[in-house]
């Protein structure tokens, strides 16, 4: 798809009189509703559509993490990259809804970051670090100014620990709110309301043991808005499809009702209650009028827009103790009166990414409609300048890993200011545009940017290459980098990381983040390259590697020294000839097309002789028990199968099994430095066929049996690895290559 086919595409799903509608639902009510949540996609999108555009509440999320530590169901981005993708799909999502947001860690090297899973709320805060993750969260409601808070979870066993480290603190961050005293940044303010889910997020995931609390008030779900014909189920599944990295996204197949729980309160008739329901219950009743016959008059444009001009002049200059509700009205007001009057502002540059010390070209396209005196120019973020119909970054300009904030109503620049007077009222307001360049400072370029060293097939070094031409690696004593060939001396081990300059200064590695969903991003870090020298020794082995773009198991096996192939699934067709074993990377039976309808004819190839290596699959990844070479099925709900704590002891439940000692004998330092987790999705029930290879559990937990399996079935072997193999290679974890080698090893 083109940029402008892209940009079509957006238009047409967006048209004003729909736009319009929208607006003018904000103006019901002056009250706001926040969620809390530590991960992108954790919102209520389809309460808080009902909520937004229903009951015209102003809806707010914060959000602790940026989801760095997840999966990603469309591509390879992995840890940083993939949090700043998932910050992109994020404000897309709250675009959908109306929805500013707050975020609570600046950075990937962050403390307050997604670690990856975690089953208590008070290990995540020490991780954490709770005082910092209370005053952020302060600090957050401090700049949202809420009247109501719900977190998105209970704090419960069986609920991830980022959820319920944000459930745990959500009482005590209401209270620093309000406390003059508390260090946060923000004048104090107190939140009127705080409800909890009292719904289980029981499910595929989580099992939470507790029953939710009472429902004290109860969102109702149901309904359909009057001018889309659209549920409201289906407004937050708009949203939720921009989640794309977490297979978000469905079409729903009716509505649920939302009950909540009023901590400390008692039974109400709605949400609303003891707040303003309007501006009429802060002495505004004129200007609330006003809002009612904009709305009233709708579709009439040119009526839409006298009603709101009278509001907009009957806001008070100086409204007291609700500033802050009367500025949000203001901006509210102004939005309906841009789209009232038919005026129209658009932009694009003609580029995704633009090198500080130049710049992208930027078209306008400006129709004053009903509008009078429209101007129209571009504003840029700081450390941006703009040169006539251009604009970039200036020379030096490092963008922000992550944006701290985003709001609907006011979004980051780069962007277009439009002034102009609608009625007798005037208009200030920032548009973003359609196509939004991203700074992308001068990088170094490192091929690749963590590589391995294997002692153990005889290697001497790796090939590793950098761009431009003056980028150099500061390599540690003994170790040499010359023609584009690492080589580090015979007695190291282990991993290491040697950064890298750029005309002898300290260098950025740059990642440009684009897709057809959010738009482009860039993530400039120090340039690093990361080397691990490790000792596997290595079968006798054809390696076909079957994947769907989720790891990179291929490039890892290979890299160590195996013989590896990646054919097209059509090879099972043909009896896979010349290959002894196949690795099926993780997710593959769901992603990897064709795939998932070959297993059985696969399991007879293990059955005439072949090994099979199945790498971690979620139950509904399109992994058939029946279709496995025996029985072999996924635990659900998936927190209680699998160990987070990646320091988790490890015993050997077969000390002298082939995996275990072939051609690699596996001891306990092949379990140290393991990152983010030892596994997930272990394997529940399994046919008799299959040997248990490992046994492992979090602290206080039974152990799980399922993390590694073994089968030997007929004149063949499938070996079922629920262990995150993939991540510990690229993170250079030297005891997952050793095991790696032995589990492609042949069954001979």
């Amino acid at each position: 798809m083109t940029p402008d086919q892209s940009r079509l595409d957006v238009d047409r799903a967006a048209p004003r009189v729909v736009a319009l509608w929208q607006a003018l639902t904000a103006l019901r009510t002056p009250v706001t509703f926040m969620q809390s949540g530590a991960h992108p996609d954790d919102e209520t999108s389809e309460m808080l559509a009902a909520l937004r555009f229903r009951d015209g509440i102003d809806v707010a999320y914060v959000c602790s993490t940026r989801g760095e530590g997840g999966q990603n169901d469309v591509g390879r981005q992995a840890g940083a990259v993939l949090g700043a993708l998932r910050t992109a799909e994020m404000e897309r999502a709250a675009d959908r809804l109306d929805m500013r947001v707050w975020w609570m860690t600046p950075d990937p090297d962050d403390p307050v970051r997604d670690f990856g899973f975690s089953k208590s709320g008070e290990e995540t805060l020490e991780r954490w670090g709770r005082d910092r993750t209370l005053r952020r969260f302060a600090a957050a409601l401090r700049a949202a100014r809420p009247d109501i808070l719900m977190p998105t979870f209970l704090d419960v066993p069986g609920q991830h620990g980022h959820h319920r480290a944000m459930t745990l603190l959500a009482p005590e961050a209401v209270d620093a709110a309000a406390d003059p005293a508390f260090d946060a940044p923000g004048e104090p303010w107190r939140v009127a309301k705080l409800y909890l889910p009292a719904w289980s997020g029981a499910g595929t995931a989580y099992d939470d043991e507790a029953p939710p609390p009472p429902a004290t008030v109860t969102v109702r779900g149901g309904g359909r808005d009057p001018v889309t014909g659209w549920p409201w189920a289906r407004i937050g599944q708009h949203s939720r499809a921009m989640h794309r990295t977490q297979g978000m996204g469905r079409w729903p197949d009716g509505a649920r009702d939302f009950p909540l729980h009023l901590v400390g309160g008692e039974a109400e008739g709605d949400v609303l209650d003891r707040l303003p329901r309007s501006l009429s219950d802060i002495g505004l009743s004129e200007a609330q009028a006003a809002m009612d016959a904009a709305i009233d008059a709708f579709p009439d444009g040119a009526a839409v827009a006298r009603h709101a001009a009278r509001a907009m002049n009957l806001l008070p200059g100086d409204p007291g103790t609700d500033i802050h509700r009367i500025a949000r009205k203001r901006m509210q007001v102004m939005r309906v009166l841009w789209l009232a009057s038919g005026a129209e502002a658009r932009g694009a540059a003609d580029r995704a990414f633009v090198t500080p010390g130049e710049t992208a070209a930027l078209s306008l396209d400006a129709h004053g409609g009903e509008a009078r005196d429209l101007s129209v120019r571009a504003v840029v973020p700081e450390g941006w300048r703009i040169d006539g119909d251009a604009i970039g970054p200036a020379h030096g300009h490092v963008p922000a890993p992550w944006p701290m904030a985003h709001d609907p109503l006011a979004p980051n620049a780069p962007g277009l200011r439009v002034e102009a007077t609608v009625a007798d009222a005037a208009v200030a307001m920032t548009l973003p545009l359609d196509r939004t360049p991203a700074a992308a400072p001068e990088g170094v370029t490192l091929r690749p940017a963590r590589a391995v060293v294997n002692r153990g097939a005889g290697q001497d070094g790796a090939d590793v290459t950098l761009d431009p031409p003056g980028a150099a690696l500061t390599v540690p004593e003994g170790w040499r980098h010359a023609e584009g060939r690492l080589v580090p001396p015979m007695d190291a081990r282990g991993p290491h990381a040697i950064p890298a300059t750029l005309d002898g200064r300290d260098a950025l590695t740059v990642d440009r983040i684009e897709t057809s969903h959010a738009p482009p991003r860039v993530l400039a870090r120090p340039a690093v390259l990361r080397v691990a020298v490790v000792d596997a020794a290595l079968p006798d082995a054809r390696v076909a590697v079957l994947g769907a773009g989720r790891d990179r198991a291929a490039h890892w096996l290979a890299a160590m020294g195996l013989d590896v192939t990646e054919p097209e699934v059509e090879a099972i067709d043909a009896g896979l000839p010349g290959v002894d074993t196949v690795v099926l990377g993780i997710m593959a039976l769901r992603f990897r097309k064709g795939l998932a309808d070959r297993m059985r004819r696969l399991s007879d190839w293990v059955r005439g002789g072949g090994t099979l290596v199945t790498l971690y699959h979620r139950p509904w990844d399109g992994w058939d028990a029946e279709a496995m070479p025996a029985r072999l099925e996924i635990g659900q709900p998936s927190l209680r199968w699998r160990v987070t704590d990646e320091a988790a002891a490890v015993a050997h439940l077969a000390p002298d099994h082939p995996l275990l000692t072939t051609p690699n004998r596996i001891g306990p330092d092949d379990w140290d430095g393991w990152d983010k987790e030892r596994g997930l999705y272990f394997a529940a029930r399994w046919d008799d066929a299959y040997a248990p290879l490992l046994a492992m559990s979090d602290a206080g937990e039974d152990p799980l049996h399922g993390a590694l399996l073994s089968g030997d079935i007929g004149r063949g072997r499938h070996v079922h690895c629920a262990l995150n193999l993939h991540h510990q290679m690229e993170a250079l974890t030297p005891g997952a290559f050793r095991l790696v080698a032995n589990l492609v090893a042949p069954r001979r």
